[in-house]
């Protein structure tokens, strides 16, 4: 009776087992099940500001690499506390570059992420319809919940009025101007009153302060350090009031002349006799040399109206504090091509492909992912934001992309990466001096080999180890044969691959 009893003590806890472990597995399912439609709902709903960075890309026109503080090169009475302020807390990035060094083409790979040859702004003539087309990062990162802004300077094409992806838009036509500026504002003209920069800092200040439960992604593009010029639909320009670098008028008298020095780079007014396509005889243009440089007050008026566009960064900076927002935000600057300070006696040309006309600053800020004092020298393009940008926000590019997200360059270890970019330049009749003179080129860790596209026997190699002002073109030396087979093999497999 015992073991019968016992049996049956057993037989009953084996059915209460099987019973306890059906509804167990039950229970599961239906917690799994619970756990995906969750999952599935939070797809659906936008990402609160606190999960997703905030982002504020302040592009500078024609700001060159060594045009600031921090930069090694830079002029050693040169002030810019708050940009210097970027690169101690955050990345400046020692070797970035356009990939066109002209306006409007490295203005739009800034915002789609392509070559020139991709995004079809190939030079600053009026290709309005063609920007209102644009598969752009702002775009993008509004259709995954950002509440996007643009101000400032769009120039490509003359058109101000909205473009797509951007909740609210601020924009002058063409080039704008210095002072009293006509904006269209969320598609109405209007007349602001003041200091071009002041304003669209002011601007921006609002929006900082704006209470919203997504978060915010700003694309302030300043016209300083451009000259005061009217744009024609052929991308000819015209002085307004005059012309010029035009400062802010606290800012006239600082930096005087006679007071400072400017520091010269050993390329500065040497006349390029090894670069033919510089020798060219055209109509009645003087040979490049020191008659053709730069005059020195025109340098400081240009550092004096960046004066201004880094006291409006310091006020950013301080809104952000604040609102409790800085250290969640992701805030870039950057220059959208160099400018020549009288390099080989250029001066206004910076089309051409070398060094102080490629490279360009580029500092981002983001405590939570960038280091402090950071210094990437791996190669970063502006063809690279686009990417980046979506890749902190979580937003995978919607098609592809040339560039690709410096994300990696941030982490620890040693990322694989480019070794060699293309530069494009598709020729324009602005200035009589760049006439014809469309390229491709390649650049390397060490050479840089210019191949023109619309004049034979015009190309260039340049030893950047040896060489780094570019100073001697090797193409024809017993050095340069050697590595120009190899140098062309890389140009024509960059251009293939990124022609597809």
């Amino acid at each position: 009776m015992y073991f019968r009893r016992d049996s049956r003590i057993v037989d009953g806890l084996a059915r209460r087992s099987f019973f306890e472990g059906v509804q167990a597995w039950g229970f599961l399912v239906l917690t799994n099940a619970i756990k995906l439609m969750i999952g599935v709902i939070m797809l659906m709903v936008p990402v609160r500001a606190a999960d997703r960075p905030n982002i504020l890309f302040v592009l500078v026109d024609d700001l060159r690499f060594d045009d600031i503080a921090c930069a090694p090169g830079a002029p050693p009475f040169l002030k810019t506390p708050h940009i210097d302020r970027l690169a101690r807390e955050g990345a400046m990035f020692t070797n970035a570059f356009v990939t066109t060094p002209l306006c409007s083409p490295s203005r739009a790979s800034f915002l789609t992420g392509l070559y020139a040859h991709h995004h079809g702004i190939t030079d600053n003539t009026d290709r309005s319809p063609a920007t209102h087309r644009l598969n752009t990062f702002p775009l993008q990162l509004q259709r995954a919940g950002y509440e996007t802004a643009f101000l400032g300077k769009w120039h490509m094409g003359n058109d101000n009025t909205p473009r797509p992806g951007f909740s609210y838009w601020l924009c002058m036509k063409g080039q704008g101007q210095a002072t009293d500026p006509v904006v269209n504002e969320n598609g109405r003209d209007i007349r602001l009153q003041g200091y071009v920069t002041d304003l669209l800092t002011e601007k921006t200040e609002a929006l900082l302060r704006k209470k919203r439960d997504a978060p915010f992604a700003i694309y302030l593009s300043h016209k300083a350090l451009h000259p005061n010029t009217r744009q024609a639909s052929d991308g000819s320009t015209s002085p307004i009031n005059g012309g010029g670098f035009i400062p802010a008028p606290r800012h006239r008298e600082l930096y005087p002349l006679g007071d400072v020095e400017i520091p010269r780079r050993p390329n500065y007014g040497v006349p390029p006799l090894d670069k033919p396509i510089l020798t060219r005889r055209i109509d009645d243009l003087p040979p490049l040399g020191h008659g053709t440089v730069i005059a020195d007050q025109q340098i400081l008026d240009r550092l004096r109206m960046l004066a201004a566009v880094d006291e409006g960064l310091g006020r950013l900076l301080k809104v952000m504090e604040e609102v409790g927002q800085l250290d969640n935000t992701l805030i870039v600057l950057a220059g959208d091509n160099g400018f020549f300070y009288g390099e080989h006696g250029l001066y206004k040309e910076r089309r051409l492909a070398y060094e102080e006309s490629i490279r360009m600053p580029l500092l981002m800020r983001y405590p939570a992912r960038i280091a402090a004092g950071s210094r990437p020298d791996r190669f970063a393009l502006n063809l690279d934001i686009a990417p980046t940008l979506l890749d902190f926000a979580g937003v995978p590019p919607s098609a592809p992309m040339d560039g690709r997200s410096l994300t990696p360059l941030f982490a620890d270890g040693e990322a694989a990466w480019r070794k060699s970019f293309l530069i494009e330049y598709y020729t324009d009749t602005v200035f009589p001096r760049v006439r014809n003179m469309g390229y491709k080129a390649v650049r390397t860790e060490r050479y840089k080999y210019i191949r023109y596209t619309d004049l034979a026997g015009m190309d260039e190699l340049y030893d950047l180890q040896v060489d780094p002002y570019e100073l001697r073109n090797i193409i024809k030396t017993a050095d340069g044969r050697a590595v120009l087979p190899e140098l062309r093999t890389q140009l024509n497999r960059l251009v293939e691959h990124l022609s597809r």
